[in-house]
């Protein structure tokens, strides 16, 4: 098995990843890729001690929308990355990610029973053959081992090019070309055809959380926001939980690992594929109930409820995880998880720290005078520090301020961490 270490390539300070992002350059693109993208279809299939990966589909799709420059992750984010390689062996692209499958992998179900889930990836579209090979994350040791590669010959024909669907796009963000900034994308989810002037309220609504919380504020110059008008048969989405069952565009459903207020689309190729005609970096879905539920999952896609009193602590919450690849820092609510985190393990997420790297994380940016572990009181309020408590575990895991909006719906923004985090991911697509 390949494997990546992890401790050497991630990121530590600001500057590095300035240098890191000038690792590709523009002249690299046009000599391996074209304007369009391709959109890779696989299936993940296992159980909580095995997985593999298999390829479904190829998909050419319209035009690349990613950076032109950053074309290699300089982050090491997520439980799986993938890069594509040239028949002699050079990394041409690369990108992390995480899934629904990794997260159901580590529930009680899975030590019991093996399932297999659908789900897409893009990449610029190679002018040459290319190989595309996935990793996953080791849990014991935080490294990242090949567990898949499939070969890619632009020139097959074979590789679909059909309209995926007829969906309207409405832009309701144009900042300039799509090759500099953020594309988010708001899918609709359990949106009749009557109810899609709705969902364009909606998604302007939703834009609106954005860039009232900072960082976002600060930074929406460097975003595009488009609306995919993706129509549903019926309103509102399943809850199992209810016996309720609807037919929607992306067959989202509450109930997921059978948690009340989990709702998120099983089949993210779906998902995936709603977006296809639309320019895309980020995927969010804007379902359209009142019941209380989301999620977000890193270069997956972010999903939560249009009309709840919360919805717009939700949404950044979840655009946390799924744009920027921030981690929870609650550990006091229910969730499915069992031993999500390996404690001899330093969490890939760069708002968490089991202090086995901790000098990859924001011991820079700790004032002289605070203590670490610091107190989970009331006197450090609006200080960086070291605080024991976060991604689920109360004990082993800490976080970085008392309260943050990845902790909390009341937290008043994003920490100072986190805030970091987020301006280097938009750095990231844009710079």
């Amino acid at each position: 098995m390949k494997k990546i270490d992890v401790a050497i390539k991630r990121y530590t300070l600001v500057v590095l990843m300035s240098a890191l992002f000038c690792g590709a350059n523009a002249q690299d693109y046009d000599k391996y890729f074209t304007a369009q993208r391709l959109r890779i279809d696989v299936v993940f299939a296992g159980d909580a001690s095995s997985q593999s990966v298999y390829l479904n589909s190829l998909h050419k799709e319209q035009l690349w929308s990613g950076s032109r420059v950053n074309l290699k992750d300089p982050f090491y984010y997520g439980e799986y990355h993938y890069r594509v390689m040239t028949k002699s062996g050079e990394e041409i692209f690369s990108k992390g990610f995480n899934s629904l499958f990794q997260e159901w992998r580590t529930t009680s179900e899975a030590k019991e029973s093996r399932k297999a889930f659908e789900c897409s990836y893009w990449i610029p579209f190679p002018k040459e053959s290319v190989v595309v090979v996935f990793y996953e994350r080791d849990k014991q040791s935080g490294e990242f081992r090949e567990m898949g590669r499939f070969p890619v010959d632009p020139a097959d024909k074979l590789i679909n090019q059909e309209i995926q669907n007829s969906y309207k796009i409405d832009t309701i963000l144009y900042n300039g070309a799509s090759s500099n900034k953020v594309d988010l994308v708001f899918i609709a989810e359990g949106y009749t055809a009557q109810q899609m002037d709705k969902f364009c309220m909606d998604a302007e609504r939703f834009a609106g959380y954005l860039f009232d919380i900072e960082p976002y504020k600060s930074r929406k110059s460097d975003f595009n926001i488009w609306a995919v008008l993706s129509e549903s048969q019926d309103s509102g989405t399943d809850i199992p939980q209810q016996d309720i069952w609807r037919r929607t565009a992306v067959s989202s459903n509450f109930y997921t690992f059978r948690i009340d207020r989990y709702l998120t689309a099983p089949n993210q190729r779906i998902v995936a594929s709603a977006a296809s005609n639309s320019n895309c970096d980020a995927l969010y879905v804007i379902v359209n109930t009142e019941k209380y539920g989301g999620g977000g999952i890193f270069n997956f896609y972010g999903l939560s409820m249009s009309d709840h009193k919360h919805s717009a602590q939700v949404f950044v919450h979840e655009l946390g995880h799924s744009f920027a690849g921030l981690g929870d820092e609650y550990y006091s609510s229910e969730v499915a998880y069992e031993e999500f985190y390996n404690l001899k393990v330093e969490p890939w997420e760069p708002n968490i720290t089991t202090m086995v790297n901790f000098a990859g994380k924001w011991r820079d940016m700790i004032s002289a005078g605070v203590p670490q572990p610091t107190p989970n009181d009331p006197a450090y309020k609006n200080i960086t520090g070291l605080f024991e408590g976060g991604g689920y575990m109360a004990k082993g895991i800490f976080r970085p301020y008392l309260d943050c909006r990845m902790k909390t719906n009341t937290a008043e923004g994003f920490c100072p961490v986190c805030s970091r985090a987020i301006n280097l991911m938009i750095d990231y697509y844009t710079k």
